[in-house]
């Protein structure tokens, strides 16, 4: 792999944490931002398994914990419209849950 690729992984998962970090208004943009690290992630675990010849099975383990977080990832977002009316993170308590 050459040095473009691996600076671009290095941007996916320095943008994704900065826009994780930086957005705490909306549930929703928070969940799309761990999506997209979920996503780098994928690509980095995909090089260093091309690059060392091993077998592509834990690929297909990340790819299902990786759906399955976002399937829990919208249902919890589901249940916090139906209950609040919005995914505003300001309007909820801690003690509320």
């Amino acid at each position: 792999m050459n040095l473009f690729y691996y600076l671009a992984l290095f941007s996916m998962i320095l943008s994704g944490l900065i826009v994780f970090c930086s957005l705490r208004k909306h549930l929703l943009l928070t969940l799309l931002s761990l999506e997209f690290l979920v996503l780098a992630l994928y690509f980095l675990f995909f090089s260093f398994l091309v690059m060392f010849n091993l077998s592509y099975y834990f690929i297909l383990v990340f790819l299902t914990f990786s759906v399955c977080e976002g399937a829990m990832g919208l249902g919890v977002l589901v249940s916090m419209i139906r209950c609040h009316g919005n995914d505003n993170i300001s309007g909820l308590s801690i003690l509320g849950w």
